[in-house]
């Protein structure tokens, strides 16, 4: 019965963990990677919506997933194999956990919608070179 009060509360997002348990079950690493930049660029709009309308929970629960994603993304590179892309991703990866903490202070969305345009270029990329 536990469970059937969990789908009450909030159906939305346990159908998102279902969908996401699903898409990241017979994934390889670089689709997982694809998917982890997906989650990141949502988290950030999503937080940006939030920010702008004083959503102070939807805000904070976005920023910790949208940082957890970074710490992950930065965790899963290999510096002896990517070389300079690797570190050049870890810089990125740092400069924006800092952007993402110094906006969740704020009201302001410009900083994670900022954030969400890079990250889409940059998951962009990933898919074209995945699909090379």
């Amino acid at each position: 019965m536990a469970y059937a009060s969990v789908l009450l509360r909030d159906p939305a997002q346990t159908y998102r963990q279902i969908d996401l348990a699903g898409r990241t079950a017979n994934a390889d690493g670089p689709a997982l990677v694809q998917l982890l930049y997906e989650e990141l660029v949502q988290a950030l709009r999503v937080a940006a919506w939030a920010a702008e309308r004083k959503k102070f929970a939807v805000k904070s629960e976005r920023v910790t997933r949208a940082t957890a994603i970074l710490f992950a993304l930065e965790g899963g590179l290999d510096f002896d194999k990517g070389g300079d892309v690797s570190r050049t991703l870890a810089k990125v990866y740092a400069g924006a956990r800092k952007q993402v903490i110094e906006a969740s202070l704020g009201h302001d969305g410009a900083p994670f919608r900022d954030a969400a345009t890079t990250f889409e270029e940059i998951g962009a990329a990933w898919r074209t070179a995945r699909a090379a």
